[in-house]
């Protein structure tokens, strides 16, 4: 699996860029709010959070700018059915995280259903998915409110990207918080793991 990459642009379009790693071109994929903040011109060194769809065709490897985009790319790939990385990508050039987050939690399924490619039926199953099986919304809702640090909720969503339920990755986070106060994102991870 290819989890980041670093390389000079050789090619930049508003959905891919090609980058050169040491002689190699890697075509990556990448949503509209990446290429915005990356801002890729042509020589310029980026480094992007990646992840590697394989399907008997095709090898497709996406990239973000941010550790959030990705877990956002991956929620809805993993956890919402007939959600893939195509309309995923959707999702994210539509939106920023924040306003997908606030749609998700709202429950606004018109707000969901002006992407491009989202229908109201799609944007009802992305709400109720993520809302009532993941139980994310409860781990954002928290974040914004202050209930949990931003390192916090970020280790809940990445264990919660990895498959393990809400309550299991609060209560891991919660355990290794309490033993480290000052924990980064990724030492809550690998200790949650550990507990796991």
């Amino acid at each position: 699996m290819i989890a980041r990459i670093r390389g000079k642009v050789w090619e930049a379009y508003p959905n891919r860029l090609i980058l050169d790693v040491q002689g190699v071109g890697y075509e990556v994929h990448v949503p509209l709010s990446t290429f915005d903040q990356l801002h890729p011109v042509e020589g310029a060194v980026v480094e992007l959070r990646t992840y590697l769809h394989i399907r008997e065709a095709a090898h497709t490897l996406y990239g973000f700018a941010s550790e959030e985009e990705r877990d956002v790319f991956l929620l809805l790939i993993d956890r919402v059915s007939g959600i893939g990385p195509a309309i995923a990508m959707s999702v994210l050039s539509g939106f920023s995280v924040a306003r997908f987050k606030t749609a998700v939690v709202n429950a606004d399924v018109a707000d969901l259903s002006r992407i491009k490619g989202l229908g109201k039926k799609t944007a009802e199953r992305i709400v109720l998915e993520l809302k009532d099986k993941v139980g994310v919304t409860e781990t954002w809702v928290s974040a914004a409110g202050g209930g949990i640090s931003h390192a916090a909720a970020d280790a809940e969503m990445a264990l919660i990207a990895l498959g393990y339920k809400q309550v299991e990755a609060r209560k891991a986070v919660k355990k290794v918080l309490e033993a480290e106060p000052a924990a980064t994102v990724e030492e809550l991870i690998r200790g949650a793991l550990r507990m796991m």
